[in-house]
């Protein structure tokens, strides 16, 4: 194989790695099954990991723990710490908190309520019509138009402002379904619009994907992770045999139940349509997340208005009763 085939081997082994880390938190995880998952020698994987990483596997690991155990905390209030803490594979309440208070400067039940304090007044403050003024500017990711090609559209994740959202939500059973993605890493914004753009739209085109179900997969949550250690996947459905070339990767969004909204606007509030999903409705639903990803669904049908830049999508987290 050529030295960016070689490349891009390393990088789709490493991808089923996070992925496997990330479904399987709540057990513990030793570098030889790692090193299994990945097909590389245990003795060198520890260095690869870290190579390709930035940090070694234990720091990792430790803060995607932190990381989604800081977003249960706001996403199920009414879970105990102990319970999120062992979700996450923290094997006591006092390594939980000891970790945690390094991480975030706080303890965990300080966290919570810190959060939801802040919710509170920026609600407060949008009902007195000032959130516009607070709010960062939207994150962007593309959009498909009536041509197929993907044109620039607005992606919102843990806005700084959010209002009260009279949302529909149902609960649906989906199948699993085979993606190809491609992966940006960094800060959320216009940078994923240009990303869906100038590298997802002409990969597509060549690989005669327009016109099938398409993906926007958010791993982080920029309020909780450093903006340069961000990931987002720009995906779309492909047959079974699909085979990943160059830089992107295949994957599989799991079957199951998922609590689903419909989102249509320009993209300016879809964050705020995600904390009303996550931080409003789900603590009430009597469900919670599991280790399946959420992401935002753009079905064959979705309307989308190059005029005005109105789209929809279907907003998708993964439930399951609490």
């Amino acid at each position: 194989m050529t030295s960016q085939e070689n490349q891009a081997a390393y990088a789709r082994r490493m991808h089923h790695v996070l992925e496997y880390i990330d479904r399987h938190l709540d057990q513990t995880l030793e570098l030889n099954t790692l090193a299994e998952v990945a097909h590389f020698s245990a003795f060198h994987f520890h260095r690869l990991f870290s190579a390709w990483m930035g940090e070694t596997f234990g720091d990792y690991l430790r803060r995607r723990r932190l990381e989604i155990a800081a977003m249960r905390l706001i996403a199920q209030p009414g879970v105990p710490v102990l319970e999120i803490a062992l979700s996450v594979g923290f094997g006591s309440a006092e390594a939980f908190a000891r970790a945690f208070k390094t991480r975030f400067g706080c303890s965990a039940t300080e966290w919570r309520r810190g959060q939801a304090e802040r919710w509170a007044s920026q609600l407060e403050a949008s009902h007195n019509g000032t959130s516009s003024q607070n709010s960062n500017p939207d994150q962007m990711h593309g959009k498909q138009d009536q041509a197929g090609k993907l044109r620039p559209g607005h992606h919102g994740n843990s806005p700084t402002a959010t209002t009260e959202i009279l949302m529909k939500v149902k609960i649906i059973e989906r199948q699993a379904a085979k993606i190809a993605y491609m992966r940006y890493t960094g800060a959320y914004g216009q940078p994923i619009s240009q990303f869906w753009v100038k590298t997802v739209s002409p990969w597509m085109e060549t690989n005669n994907l327009f016109g099938r179900p398409r993906y926007g997969i958010s791993h982080d949550d920029p309020a909780i992770t450093s903006p340069e250690k961000c990931r987002y996947d720009a995906g779309v459905e492909v047959p079974p045999d699909f085979v990943a070339s160059g830089k992107s990767f295949t994957t599989t969004i799991p079957g199951g139940s998922y609590a689903v909204t419909r989102y249509i606007g320009d993209g300016r509030d879809i964050g705020e349509t995600w904390t009303g999903l996550l931080r409003d409705w789900l603590p009430a639903s009597g469900m919670q997340l599991d280790a399946r990803p959420c992401f935002e669904y753009y079905p064959t049908d979705a309307t989308c208005d190059a005029q005005t830049g109105a789209f929809e999508c279907d907003l998708c987290i993964p439930v399951v009763p609490l």
